[in-house]
């Protein structure tokens, strides 16, 4: 609260003083109002939201077939690494369109979806709209290299993929495959 403290006069006779008043401003109640600002404005703003990533889950139904030229496979191992094929795994061992990868911009898993949507575009039946996209993430993968997989999806504006359990005879021939390309040629 505010006060107003008037001065005595205690001066000698015949003089006249002006009277001087002092003022004390009492804060109490305007820090108290800051804090509650301070405390509704906290308790009403959000923090950061977190952001998901939409997964489109196909409909209930029979399998679809995709055409096996215009099919990718993305076999997500650990350390960051990519085992990926063109069609089916045999005719891909057979014609050696396969190879490892990264999440690199430049060298990674989205410059090959690009050159594949390239490369079907060059094609002219369907262009790009006939890319399935697969990824098969391993057991060793890590969950953030799914993550990484699904925004080159997004990033390349792929409309068809999905996520899906390895074959155990698949995954015996990819591991085999990265065995003997990691092991040194004499």
């Amino acid at each position: 609260m505010a006060e107003i403290n008037m001065a005595t006069n205690s001066g000698g006779a015949g003089v006249r003083r002006s009277k001087k008043y002092s003022t004390r401003v009492d804060l109490t109640p305007m820090v108290d109002l800051g804090f509650l600002l301070i405390t509704f404005f906290i308790f009403t703003t959000s923090m950061t939201e977190p952001k998901a990533t939409r997964l489109n889950m196909p409909a209930d139904g029979p399998n679809t077939k995709s055409s096996e030229s215009g099919s990718l496979t993305a076999i997500l191992l650990e350390k960051n690494k990519v085992f990926y094929y063109h069609g089916s795994l045999n005719e891909a061992i057979k014609n050696n369109a396969w190879a490892t990868c990264s999440f690199d911009f430049a060298n990674g898993i989205g410059q090959v979806i690009r050159q594949k949507q390239a490369a079907l575009d060059r094609n002219k039946t369907n262009g790009r709209n006939d890319l399935v996209f697969m990824i098969k993430p391993l057991d060793e993968s890590a969950y953030g290299n799914v993550v990484d997989a699904l925004d080159e999806v997004q990033i390349n504006e792929v409309d068809r993929y999905a996520i899906m359990d390895i074959d155990p005879v698949e995954k015996e021939i990819v591991l085999k495959l990265i065995a003997k390309q990691s092991s040194p040629q004499p």
